[in-house]
């Protein structure tokens, strides 16, 4: 990820965006909640709280989707599923990703941080290139929020409509994962979410700088969050659309419960050839993923960098 100039201290303190908030003094008296926080630790709470932002706001655009990404019907077909199971129905599942995301996008600012600065000490003087420590330390980041699986596997169990009725909520999902098959239950899907984590978050910490830099300098707190929102939003669209065939496999392994785990390669497989073999039915459901990650990073990227701002 590219950083401008530091002093000697940020050099050893990396600060994401550190020209983007420099000359933005905080709004609250000096130091008062970052002392509270600790100075690393105001990232992970900047980031659960834009996680939180984003999951009340988009989340009936991330059922849609998701019906997409299992049934491979089209956006009407979708909305009219989700009103037929009725309003009551519409923020079912909602508490998984709000438990995960807030957990994940925490873990993705604030452990960037923590192992940036970790492997930046480390490598001084070592000669390794700052864009490959990190790139090291991004994907670590990523790696780790796969820690949480379970989450999104919860999830998918109360977004299927076929789940109904057998799994009543979050707790219950839960119980009964772990008492009838095993905490490795939890984790079915687990390899392709591996294989997105990593990789999106290089991208997305490696190009968030750069892309910003290309955007009309803002001058006021507004236009700063303006340029967040899109430079965050522009990133996370086009990541969602790159690693999209992975959340179609992931959404259909783990809405299975019981049986073999199933390697990626013949799970998406089995999607192709009941798709038609057809490309563009295997991206169903992208142009709506592409929107709802424009909107939900643009809030997550523009909320985290306010809040950065105001501690």
């Amino acid at each position: 990820m590219a950083v401008s100039t530091m002093d000697s201290e940020s050099a050893r303190t990396p600060q994401p965006q550190a020209t983007l908030t420099k000359g933005h003094p905080s709004l609250l008296p000096a130091g008062a909640l970052s002392a509270r926080l600790g100075h690393h630790g105001k990232h992970y709470v900047c980031g659960s709280i834009a996680a939180f932002t984003n999951i009340v706001v988009t989340f009936p655009i991330q059922k849609v989707l998701f019906r997409q990404q299992l049934h491979g019907v089209l956006a009407t077909e979708a909305v009219r599923q989700l009103q037929r199971d009725g309003l009551r129905n519409l923020y079912r599942g909602l508490l998984p990703p709000l438990l995960q995301k807030t957990t994940t996008v925490a873990i993705m600012f604030g452990l960037y941080e923590d192992f940036s600065r970790v492997l930046l000490d480390r490598a001084g003087g070592s000669g390794v290139p700052e864009l490959v420590t990190r790139s090291f330390a991004a994907a670590l980041a990523g790696t780790t929020e796969a820690i949480l699986t379970p989450f999104e596997r919860v999830q998918t169990l109360l977004q299927d409509h076929r789940h109904h009725g057998r799994f009543n909520n979050t707790a219950h999902t839960f119980r009964t994962l772990l008492t009838e098959y095993g905490v490795r239950e939890c984790y079915r899907g687990l390899v392709p979410i591996l294989l997105r984590n990593g990789p999106s978050n290089v991208l997305f910490f490696g190009l968030r700088g750069p892309i910003k830099e290309q955007l009309p300098e803002a001058t006021s707190r507004a236009g700063h969050m303006v340029n967040d929102f899109v430079c965050g939003g522009l990133l996370g669209a086009a990541l969602g659309i790159m690693f999209y065939p992975l959340n179609v496999v992931k959404s259909r392994a783990q809405s299975q419960v019981g049986g073999a785990f199933q390697p990626c390669r013949k799970v998406l497989l089995t999607v192709w050839r009941e798709r038609g073999g057809s490309l563009p039915m295997l991206f169903r459901g992208a142009h709506l993923n592409y929107h709802r990650s424009l909107l939900s990073w643009g809030i997550i990227n523009a909320t985290y960098e306010l809040l950065l701002k105001l501690m």
